[in-house]
C-alpha cells in the first residue's frame, strides 16, 4: 500500500476515535459510496421482497444474511476513498469478480456471524493472504482489540434497532389519533403481504443508510491498527518531508 498516497491523516488513535474517523470518511465521500453501492443493494432488496409470499419473515432474513457480501462492495468504494479516488458503479462492475464473487461462500457462512467482521474484513478482501498466513495476520490484528471491535459492532446493532423502531414510529405519526392502535397492530402483529412488505422495506431502508458507516468504522479501526503495528504515521511524515 502506498502510504504517502493516503488522503487520511494517519496517527495512533483510540479505537472509538478511529471508528469516528470512518464515519467522517463516509460523510466526506457520501456520493461516491452510495452511488456505487445503491444499484447492487437495490437488486438484493427487490429479490428479497419478491420472497414475501413464501414467508413474511424471509425478505428481512435475506437482507440481513447478505449484509457481509454487500459490505464487500462498500469496502471497495471506501478503500478507494482513502486515496481520494471517486467510485462509480462502473468501477465496481469492472472489479465484480474480485469484489462480489471472491470468497462469497465463506463470507456468508463461517464469517457471517463474526462480531468483529467489519474490523477484519479488509484482511480478507484487500491483503490477499491465505491459509496459515491469513490466520496469523487476523490473530495479530485482533490481539488486544477484540473488545473494541465487539463494542463497535454492538453499538451499530443498537443504532440499527433504534432507527428501525423510530421509522415505524414516524409512520404512525401520520395516522389519525383514533387509528394509531389499529395501525400499530396491523404493522407489528398483522398478517398478510402488506404489513410484511412495510416491515421489510423499513429494515432495508435502515440498512441502506447505516451499513456504509458500519463498514467504514471497522475499516478505519483496521487502518488504525496497522498504524500501531507498522508505524504508518511515521512513514507518512517521512515521505512528506522528503517530498518537500
Amino acid at each position: 500500500m502506498q502510504v504517502d498516497a493516503l488522503a487520511l491523516d494517519l496517527r495512533p488513535r483510540a479505537m472509538p476515535e478511529a471508528a469516528d474517523l470512518g464515519v467522517r470518511l463516509v460523510q466526506s465521500r457520501a456520493l461516491s459510496v452510495w452511488r456505487s453501492f445503491a444499484p447492487t443493494y437495490a437488486v438484493v432488496v427487490l429479490v428479497a421482497l419478491a420472497t414475501v409470499e413464501i414467508a413474511p419473515w424471509l425478505p428481512g432474513l435475506i437482507i440481513f444474511w447478505l449484509k457481509p457480501w454487500l459490505d464487500r462492495c462498500l469496502l471497495f468504494a471506501l478503500s478507494r476513498a482513502v486515496f481520494g479516488e471517486e467510485t462509480h458503479f462502473a468501477d465496481l462492475w469492472r472489479a465484480r469478480t474480485q469484489v462480489m464473487w471472491r470468497q462469497w461462500l465463506v463470507t456468508l457462512t463461517l464469517r457471517r456471524l463474526s462480531p468483529w467482521r467489519s474490523f477484519t474484513q479488509a484482511v480478507y478482501q484487500l491483503e490477499g493472504q491465505r491459509g496459515a498466513e491469513l490466520r496469523r495476520r487476523r490473530k495479530q490484528l485482533l490481539n488486544g482489540k477484540r473488545g473494541s471491535a465487539i463494542a463497535m459492532h454492538l453499538a451499530f446493532v443498537h443504532v440499527e434497532l433504534v432507527l428501525a423502531v423510530g421509522l415505524i414510529g414516524l409512520m404512525l405519526l401520520f395516522v389519525p389519533a383514533d387509528k394509531v392502535s389499529a395501525a400499530y397492530d396491523l404493522l407489528v402483529r398483522g398478517e398478510g403481504i402488506v404489513p410484511s412488505l412495510v416491515m421489510a422495506i423499513t429494515y432495508a431502508s435502515v440498512v441502506f443508510v447505516l451499513e456504509p458507516f458500519y463498514v467504514a468504522a471497522g475499516f478505519a479501526m483496521y487502518l488504525n491498527r496497522r498504524v500501531e503495528l507498522e508505524a504508518w504515521d511515521i512513514e507518512q511524515e517521512f515521505r512528506r518531508a522528503f517530498a518537500a
